[in-house]
């Protein structure tokens, strides 16, 4: 799937969904919530970061 299309089903736009993941904006949790659900993930599958 692509920003753009990412972008449309949520709501937003595609520079939105680029600094998300680039880590230059924080979502909403219900931006966040709305992602995983059209990409069919949990919330720790798409934003739990690992400590290294």
């Amino acid at each position: 799937m692509s920003q753009q299309e990412l972008a449309k089903a949520v709501g937003v736009t595609r520079q939105t969904i680029g600094a998300i993941e680039s880590g230059d904006y924080n979502p909403t949790i219900r931006l966040c919530l709305a992602i995983c659900h059209i990409l069919d993930k949990t919330l720790d599958d798409i934003f739990w970061e690992d400590e290294k």
